[in-house]
């Protein structure tokens, strides 16, 4: 495998604590580490000791970290992940939920903008090592899960108007659940899809997330939840039936 790896991108806002701060660029000293040897000599000429002294930490600590070496690059695939999840967060308060979701990936996934080109080229290195291995893919598919849960927060939070109780209620709904997922299905579809296209390709993945994510324009985003948490009928329940006309069948 080429030995060859661009530098690492600046892990952006960490935690506030002094200890926390320390756990975290312990963490990602640790995943850049792992990240260099997995790209220069392969997963599976890597050992967990060899990442350890690599990071210039004991063994041990490398465990009190992670529980595998694939674990070890996780910090490094949420980066992306997390700026996406804060950027939908903090979009302007007049977008819509998929204004916001489609500004957010426009903020993150412009080169130069969210984005730096080593990141570029270390998010595409990663996601393609994910493809080639089923650990790593695992390891992948987590952090994606992570996502989804973190832009179920992030669009409750949005349309909830501030109100803490009504956020939590909107996050507890499988509309709202289903919206996250299918929104973070559809960037993370196109990052994979550039992720393997060929080295000379220059786009991002950018035009086509922001084609996949056309399908939640006209997704009903409010679900007839009254304020109280009840259904329309009061009782938890939406009046109408399975059919929509208010009978069983």
């Amino acid at each position: 495998m080429s030995t060859t790896v661009p530098p690492f991108p600046d892990p952006g806002p960490g935690p506030v604590s002094l200890t926390e701060r320390r756990k975290a660029e312990t963490r990602m000293e640790i995943a850049r580490a792992a990240a260099r040897l997995f790209v220069g000599q392969g997963l599976r000429a890597t050992r967990a000791e060899d990442i350890a002294r690599a990071a210039g930490v004991a063994p041990r600590t490398f465990y009190r970290y992670f529980a595998a070496k694939e674990e070890a690059i996780a910090p490094l695939y949420a980066l992306g992940a997390e700026r996406w999840v804060r950027a939908v967060r903090e979009a302007p308060a007049a977008l819509s939920p998929p204004e916001a979701l489609e500004h957010a990936v426009r903020h993150t996934l412009t080169p130069g903008a969210g984005v730096s080109a080593p990141s570029w080229e270390w998010a595409r290195t990663l996601i393609r090592l994910a493809a080639s291995s089923p650990a790593l893919r695992k390891v992948w598919a987590e952090v994606c899960l992570a996502t989804e849960r973190g832009l179920v927060g992030a669009l409750a939070a949005r349309m909830s108007g501030g109100d803490d109780n009504v956020a939590a209620r909107l996050a507890a709904t499988s509309r709202l659940q289903f919206a996250a997922a299918v929104a973070s299905a559809a960037v993370r579809a196109a990052a994979e899809y550039w992720a393997s296209s060929s080295p000379q390709e220059t786009r991002s993945p950018l035009d086509q997330a922001l084609v996949n994510l056309e399908v939640l324009r006209g997704f009903a985003w409010e679900d007839g939840t009254r304020e109280d948490g009840t259904g329309k009928d009061g009782t938890g329940e939406d009046s109408t039936g399975e059919d929509g006309t208010g009978h069983e069948g």
